[in-house]
Parts: C-alpha cells; sequence; structure tokens
C-alpha cells in the first residue's frame, strides 16, 4: 500500500490561550512548544503510522527548522528523500494559538512551501504515478499540482486534495479529483461565501459535484463528516471525545481516508475510520506528533468508551 503526499512541511508554533482572542486584543498565554506539523507532513506521518508505505514531497529551507522537520518525518518512517531542502528559503512556519476547548486560530508564512513549482511538479511524477493514492493540499502552489493532475494516468493513482486553505479551484482539473475533502468553512469559500448550515449541505454537494468532482466528503468538526453523492448527502456522526487540540484533526482524517481507500475499502467504511482517526487526534497535544497508529485507531473503535467524552 503505497501512498505519496505533496505539500508543506511547517514548524507549528503553538501557544495555549485562555481564551482565542478578539480583533486588536491580547490575551494571556498558558503555555508555548513547537510542534513539527505543515499539511503535507502532517498527512505523510499519518499515513505512515496508519501502516502505509509513505512518501513525502515538497521543499524546505535549508534551516535548522526543515532538518527538525526531517528527523521527525523519517523517524516516524515516512520516505522524505523526495523532499528538497533550498538555500535562500526559510522553512515554512505556522503560529497557532489554542483555546480550551481545543479550537485553534492559525497564521502562516509559507516560506520554501511557496517555491514548489512546476519544474519540480514534472521531475516526481515518475514517483507520483506509481502509488495507490495521492494526498494533496493547498499550502503549496496551484501551478505544480495543476499540472501533476494534468499529466496524472486517468485511473491511478487515487487523488485525495484537501482544499485548505481555501481558495479558488477553478485552475485545477477537478475531475481528476477523486475526493474533494473540504471542511465546513472551506466549504463556503468554495461556494462562493455562502453559509453551510445542514439545509445547504446538500445543495453546496451538488454544486461542487457539478465541478466533475467525483466523490465530496465535508469534515463537519463535532457534527463528524458528510458523504455528498449524487442521490443525497450522508452523515458519519462524530466521537463525542474531549478535544484538546483540534490542529491536525482534518489531516489525520484525510489520511486515514487515504489508506482506507488504499486497502480497497469503500467509502463508508472509509469515512468512518477516518471520523475514528481524527477523534484521536484531537485528544492529543500538538500536530504532527498527536497523531494516531493504527492499532491505537483499532482499539478506538473496539473501545471508544474509554475515552473521555465532552458534554
Amino acid at each position: 500500500m503505497k501512498i505519496a503526499v505533496l505539500g508543506s512541511l511547517n514548524m507549528d508554533l503553538v501557544m495555549e490561550v485562555e481564551r482565542l482572542p478578539r480583533p486588536g486584543e491580547t490575551v494571556p498565554g498558558r503555555g508555548f512548544a513547537r510542534y513539527p506539523g505543515g499539511k503535507g507532513n502532517n498527512q505523510a506521518i499519518a499515513a505512515a503510522r496508519l501502516g502505509a508505505e509513505a512518501r513525502l514531497f515538497g521543499r524546505v529551507g535549508q534551516d535548522r527548522y526543515g532538518e527538525e522537520l526531517l528527523e521527525m518525518a523519517q523517524g516516524a518512517g515516512v520516505d522524505t528523500s523526495g523532499v528538497e531542502a533550498l538555500a535562500g528559503a526559510a522553512t515554512g512556519v505556522a503560529l497557532i494559538l489554542v483555546g480550551p476547548d481545543g479550537q485553534n486560530m492559525i497564521g502562516y508564512a509559507p516560506g520554501a512551501n511557496g517555491r514548489v513549482d512546476e519544474e519540480y511538479a514534472q521531475r516526481i511524477l515518475p514517483w507520483l504515478r506509481e502509488v495507490d493514492v495521492l494526498l494533496l493540499q493547498l499550502e503549496v502552489p496551484l501551478p505544480p499540482l495543476a499540472l501533476i493532475l494534468r499529466r496524472l494516468p486517468p485511473d491511478r493513482p487515487l487523488v485525495v486534495l484537501d482544499p485548505a486553505p481555501a481558495r479558488d479551484l477553478s485552475p485545477l482539473p477537478l475531475a481528476r479529483v477523486d475526493y474533494l475533502t473540504p471542511n465546513r468553512e472551506e466549504l463556503a469559500v468554495l461556494i462562493g461565501g455562502r453559509a453551510v448550515d445542514q439545509g445547504e449541505l446538500v445543495r453546496a454537494g451538488q454544486e461542487l459535484l457539478s465541478t466533475g468532482v467525483r466523490n465530496l466528503v465535508i469534515k463537519a468538526d463535532r457534527d463528524g463528516a458528510y458523504l455528498a453523492e449524487s442521490g443525497g448527502v450522508t452523515r458519519f456522526p462524530a466521537y463525542r471525545v474531549q478535544a484538546v487540540d483540534t490542529t491536525a484533526a482534518g489531516d489525520a482524517f484525510n489520511a486515514a481516508l487515504a489508506v482506507s481507500l488504499a486497502e480497497g475499502k469503500g467509502p463508508y467504511e472509509a469515512i468512518g475510520f477516518a471520523n475514528a482517526a481524527a477523534a484521536l487526534t484531537v485528544t492529543r497535544k500538538g500536530a504532527a506528533s498527536s497523531l494516531p497508529t493504527k492499532a491505537e485507531v483499532q482499539d478506538f473503535l473496539r473501545h471508544p468508551y474509554r475515552y473521555p467524552t465532552r458534554d
């Protein structure tokens, strides 16, 4: 089971605060820590911990943060030989504030992630064509992603695109995306800024499916996840765990979805597995450091009552 991830590698600088600030407001911090992160890095580590042969592609700077990120990924079993360290570029950094309920606010400086270009994409295409699932996100520029989607074989690999941070997807050939996985806020951006309440989910799902995307999975935090199909929308309820830090929950979900699909599971079973992986992730602090192993997810599915639940 081979999974490739093309995406960002960031160092996450995380502060716990007594509550998330309003614009212009300063709030006291309760603790500070540094964690390896970035959506590409997180998803590759998550896939490796869940049992996949994971290979990561992207760019970092020739600095200490870049070295630490690669060491962390390699320690988790990720093949990082495709990641390039660029002279004259800083490794990406994310500044994250985490409130007492686990919700967060994030600012992002892409650094070397913004230097992923079409020349690099062209060089890594031979490896991407050979995997079972390719995971993509939007913390790198769109042109190399568009090139890859256009030049992949029509039916291999399976492509999972996490549209985060949300932006206009029209430059991408969405008909080559097998699973688009926005959260509710990203979905609202993708459909022109309309609020996505329960009644709007069906309409929003059909709107995105009409762009050519083959499957739409909506991550909805405490509401779980939704699968939008031509016949309607199916909800997969979330596990009611006590959240500590939600930072990498979406990355855990995407990686678990990819691993389950690569194993030949259908979307219903794969989404259930992904919900469990995301639930476990929010019970721990950090990004990459919070991602569960396959054994942990399987144990959670058998014994979810062992974990503290939220009200």
